[in-house]
C-alpha cells in the first residue's frame, strides 16, 4: 500500500476522470489524500459545483481535502507521501512548476513532495500544451523525479493544440513513477 496525494487543478472538465482514477487507486488498497489549487477548491463551473465536487473526492478518498498553502507545506517535511499525482495538471500549473511559482496548495504541495526526491506524476490537460504550455512540458520532462502520464492530442480537428493525459493509465504510470521509470509512449494517439 502507498501514501498517494493526488491534486487536482483547474481542468475542470476532467475532475469525473481524475475522481475515476482515485476510485482505482482506493480499491487498489492506496491511501489517497487529495489535495485543491484555490480555483479547483472554490469555482463552480458549468461542469459543477465545487461543494459537490469536493464532497465527492472526500467520500472516495476517505480523507479532507489539502486546500490551503499552510496545509500543504508539511508535505515534504513530514514525508506525507510516496507519490504525489497532480491530474488534472492544467497549463497554468505547469507554467508555474517550470518557474519555480509556489501560489497555491497544489504548488506548495509539488515543491515540498519534491524536495525528498520523491516521484511527481502529472496528468497533463490542457488546450494550449502545442502552444505556450509546450516549452514548459519539455522543460518538466526533463526533470529528475517528474513523470508524465502518457497523453495526446483530444481533439484535432476543434482544438489542435489541446492535449490531455490518458487517465486511465494512471495507475500504470503511478507504478511505473515508483521505480523510477517513465512509462512508455509518453505520446499516444487516441
Amino acid at each position: 500500500m502507498s501514501e498517494i496525494g493526488f491534486a487536482l487543478t483547474g481542468s475542470f472538465c476532467t475532475f469525473e476522470r481524475a475522481i475515476e482514477q482515485m476510485k482505482i487507486l482506493r480499491t487498489a488498497g492506496h491511501n489517497v489524500t487529495p489535495i485543491m489549487s484555490f480555483h479547483a477548491y472554490n469555482l463552480d463551473t458549468k461542469f459543477g459545483k465545487a461543494a459537490d465536487f469536493n464532497k465527492k473526492i472526500e467520500d472516495v478518498c476517505q480523507n479532507n481535502i489539502i486546500h490551503t498553502i499552510q496545509n500543504a507545506e508539511p508535505i515534504g517535511p513530514q514525508k506525507m507521501f510516496d507519490i504525489l499525482i497532480i491530474e488534472p495538471c492544467s497549463g497554468n500549473t505547469l507554467a508555474k512548476l517550470a518557474a519555480g511559482i509556489v501560489d497555491t496548495p497544489v504548488l506548495m504541495a509539488a515543491k515540498s513532495h519534491l524536495r525528498n526526491a520523491r516521484p511527481l506524476l502529472l496528468g497533463v490537460s490542457t488546450n494550449d500544451a502545442l502552444g505556450n504550455s509546450a516549452k514548459n512540458i519539455g522543460f518538466l520532462m526533463n526533470i529528475k523525479n517528474i513523470y508524465f502520464i502518457p497523453l495526446g492530442q483530444d481533439d484535432i480537428y476543434r482544438k489542435p493544440r489541446s492535449i490531455v493525459a490518458d487517465f486511465k493509465l494512471t495507475e500504470a504510470a503511478f507504478h511505473a513513477a515508483l521505480n523510477g521509470v517513465q512509462l512508455q509512449p509518453i505520446i499516444k494517439s487516441y
